[in-house]
């Protein structure tokens, strides 16, 4: 049977809808030889690579967001900064999140603190601030790496990997097919950034305004990448309407991702019979 590799693009809650494509895997019995991931995609794929199912998956997101007390709990225990910051510098650092400290409140505890012992090969993508370049991760520590690659500017403190000072995967990488080439026969990409969406006239606030603009920026560097070798199936989930903090609305959006599990089966199942 022909080996099938994952990547799995960032796109903050729009990110949920990888899931759907976790479940269709199962459902075939189909299981990835290799997985890439940036930001969203990378705090969703350690999970899947380390052996939970996509049904479990997503009975942990939905099981976070049902439970607004504790989950409002969690996100106070991520502030990267207390009171000592807050006195040093204002609201500067106490009002970001630590990224690491997000990791351990919210992955489940399958996920192992080192890639070695995955049950699927990893690999996570980051962005080095002052090399300015992309950085791939696929050892050592692996609930660092996967903070390092949601470390989103301006909302988390950045995350030193190795002596290097590390933000969010998408900056330079938001959909890591490239890094799959060579290790599959079929190469998946799930794009969850949304289609473009020009009817909308409403102006978004400051934070909002800012992670769109992310967004689009992503957008172009995926644009180039697919015009030097597009992966053999690219998945765009119809999830543009969501923001990109929508995270409270896990069910919404994994209902307006159920219409691309059709498209996959259908994709990867003529794929494996050529």
């Amino acid at each position: 049977m022909k080996s099938v590799a994952l990547a799995l693009g960032g796109g903050g809650a729009r990110g949920l809808a990888h899931i759907a494509v976790f479940e269709v895997l199962d459902e075939m019995g189909i299981r990835p030889v290799a997985i890439a991931g940036t930001s969203i995609g990378a705090l969703l794929g350690a999970p899947y690579a380390a052996g939970m199912s996509g049904s479990e998956i997503r009975k942990h997101v939905v099981t976070l967001a049902r439970d607004r007390s504790g989950l409002f709990r969690k996100l106070l225990a991520v502030r990267a900064g207390g009171i000592g910051s807050l006195i040093a510098s204002g609201l500067r650092d106490a009002t970001l999140i630590d990224a690491e400290k997000f990791c351990a409140q919210f992955l489940p505890d399958i996920v192992p603190d080192d890639f070695s012992t995955l049950q699927i090969p990893l690999t996570v993508i980051a962005s080095d601030l002052y090399a300015r370049r992309e950085l791939a991760m696929s050892s050592g520590s692996l609930r660092s790496a996967v903070a390092a690659s949601m470390a989103i500017p301006g909302m988390s403190r950045p995350v030193l990997v190795d002596g290097r000072v590390m933000v969010d995967g998408g900056a330079t990488n938001p959909l890591p097919f490239d890094r799959l080439r060579g290790k599959a026969d079929i190469i998946i990409a799930v794009d969850v950034a949304g289609p473009p969406t020009e009817a909308r006239t409403e102006i978004p606030l400051a934070l909002e305004s800012y992670l769109a603009t992310i967004l689009v920026m992503g957008q172009t560097i995926i644009d180039e990448k697919l015009r030097h070798g597009a992966p053999d199936i690219i998945l765009r989930p119809n999830v543009g309407v969501f923001r990109t903090l929508d995270f409270l609305r896990v069910s919404a959006i994994l209902r307006a991702a159920e219409p691309i599990k059709a498209e996959l089966k259908g994709k990867l199942s003529a794929l494996l019979s050529d």
